[in-house]
């Protein structure tokens, strides 16, 4: 019985070990293709920083903070969301695409930044907002706390903590010791007083739509919304409306 329990405590923290080392790659799902799916490239200094579709005499700038998976190409589905007055600027992250880099929580909040203060300086008398969706949520948040905050913020579907989400799906891990990546939106959106929307799907089991009612909770003035369908289905039919004053 001794023997059995030590052996099982060894796996147990053989296990640990490999989740620490490689839980970025447990993370984030990069592709890397070149198809850019009509979209034009949003280059800066030379360099592709992710995609855009522009239009003439924009009524709000936004900038859209993707999910874990794919790159910013793939996310041509989310502009019928968008309104066809305001130009959307999809975010490579580093890792992603044809970007270089790693993704952690600190190169992508960092290229977040960046981006948003490009926009800031390119469009100073225009409204520039921000969306983040699924793990983008984090990034999204992170920019309340910016000197000069986002206009308008969306987040969709955003969880709360990020640490939260994956204990509920690996109860038997300390994952709240073990998570390098753990985005906090309660804290980053606690001194936002901007628009905000907190849209949460009811069959999600990515990030269950409990995590979006606790986070907007958190944020008395932010408007809440429940729609049908799971994770990756909000673009679909465009359920979700995203502009800057509705």
């Amino acid at each position: 019985m001794i023997r059995i329990l030590i052996l099982s405590a060894a796996g147990y923290l053989v296990l640990l070990t490999a989740i620490a080392l490689f839980q970025r790659k447990l993370l984030y799902y990069p592709s890397h293709h070149s198809n850019n799916n009509g979209l034009s490239p949003w280059e800066l200094d030379g360099n592709l920083i992710g995609y855009v579709r522009e239009v003439t005499a924009p009524r709000a700038v936004w900038l859209l903070l993707h999910g874990n998976g794919g790159q910013a190409s793939d996310r041509v589905y989310a502009l019928p969301s968008f309104s066809i007055h305001d130009s959307v600027f999809i975010l490579e992250y580093p890792g992603y695409g044809s970007r270089p880099g790693f993704p952690s929580l600190d190169s992508i909040n960092q290229t977040a930044t960046h981006a948003y203060e490009v926009l800031r300086s390119k469009f100073p008398q225009l409204p520039v907002c921000v969306a983040g969706e699924s793990i983008g949520s984090g990034p999204a948040s992170s920019l309340a706390m910016n000197p000069h905050p986002p206009d308008k913020i969306v987040l969709i579907p955003p969880f709360d903590k990020l640490s939260n989400v994956a204990t509920a799906h690996f109860p038997f891990l300390p994952v709240k010791l073990l998570l390098r990546d753990n985005w906090d939106n309660i804290a980053s959106l606690r001194g936002y007083n901007g628009p905000l929307e907190i849209i949460g799907a009811r069959a999600d089991t990515i990030i269950p739509m409990r995590h979006a009612k606790v986070l907007a909770t958190s944020k008395p003035s932010a408007i809440f919304h429940e729609i049908e369908g799971g994770h990756n289905d909000w673009a679909d039919g465009v359920k979700v409306k995203i502009q800057y004053k509705n």
